[in-house]
């Protein structure tokens, strides 16, 4: 794929000032948390990352409400000895102001492992993929996606190496992790879509 398609738009609510997080070629980043709603009164609790330029041409004390626009990255992190894919929304623009809530994304990559096609023990069907989406340089953000019912049923078709393009929103859900020392609380964070495309 000549060309890159991952954007995001998020509106909600700032649960917490951002911190630093670290610095890359002479750049200072700062990572918060933004907790959007759905319409079933559910919060996402939602990663930004911004760099210090962006953060300073906002100003966030206008309001707890921003619209966040930039695009979901991906990154690999290794951790007592394994490795946890981190995702997060890289926002290029901010700004402060009221409105409703807002969870919007556009994805177009390579399916990169077979698709997992299950039910749920109501009858829903699902289908879990993960997207390689391409980023400048050669790189690639690996973002886990899940579809539903027809869509679900399409998807479950496809194969590694199929090009898609996802319109959804970027969700986080609570799991418990049974480790060494015992269960851990985490949340993952995936795009639930709510429409794609097989793209050549």
């Amino acid at each position: 794929m000549e060309h890159t398609v991952n954007q995001i738009t998020l509106r909600g609510e700032l649960r917490q000032w951002p911190e630093f997080s670290h610095e890359n070629h002479g750049k200072r980043f700062y990572r918060f948390t933004l907790d959007v709603s759905r319409l079933s009164g559910t919060v996402d609790s939602l990663p930004v990352v911004a760099e210090e330029a962006v953060l300073n041409a906002v100003d966030l004390s206008a309001g707890p409400t921003l619209t966040v626009e930039g695009q979901i990255r991906s990154h690999n992190c290794r951790t007592g000895g394994g490795r946890r894919l981190l995702i997060f929304v890289f926002a290029g623009r901010i700004t402060a102001g009221d409105g409703e809530p807002l969870n919007e994304c556009c994805l177009e990559g390579a399916i990169c492992k077979e698709p997992v096609y299950r039910r749920t023990p109501l009858g829903r069907e699902i289908c879990d993929i993960m997207l390689a989406v391409p980023r400048a340089f050669r790189r690639a953000d690996y973002l886990p996606c899940i579809l539903w019912g027809r869509t679900a049923q399409t998807l479950a078709q496809c194969h590694t190496g199929d090009g898609i393009r996802i319109t959804g929103r970027l969700q986080s859900r609570a799991y418990t992790k049974i480790t060494e020392s015992g269960p851990e609380e985490r949340t993952a964070y995936e795009i639930s879509g709510l429409n794609a495309e097989i793209v050549s």
